[in-house]
């Protein structure tokens, strides 16, 4: 499966991802303006476009991380759309965040 996602700039879409986020940035195509980034099994491309975002929401990435809660935290005082934390008791946390374009990212942490 490939996920890819549209972005206004290619530059601060990689900065998100590879400098927020913790995504390695696997190829870069200059001419065509679009990336591939891989962060453990998840990989995602990038690409550069006028038509940005995905507005029917039918694209998510999902990342496990250790702590949503403190993830949340530092992504909002980096400045990133943060939603609320949505927790399932004794189960699983998740909270989604928006990159600069819109396109959704969820963080789950299991409890």
């Amino acid at each position: 499966m490939q996920i890819w996602y549209r972005v206004s700039d290619l530059d601060q879409a990689r900065d998100f991802y590879v400098g927020l986020l913790g995504f390695s940035e696997v190829y870069r195509d200059d001419d065509d303006r679009w990336l591939r980034l891989a962060k453990d099994e998840v990989e995602l491309q990038v690409a550069e476009e006028e038509s940005v975002g995905d507005p029917e929401g039918e694209a998510v990435v999902t990342l496990v991380v250790d702590d949503v809660k403190a993830e949340g935290e530092r992504l909002r005082a980096a400045g990133v759309d943060v939603g609320v934390v949505l927790e399932i008791p004794g189960t699983i946390r998740l909270l989604d965040i928006n990159d600069p374009d819109g396109n959704r990212v969820q963080l789950s942490e299991d409890v």
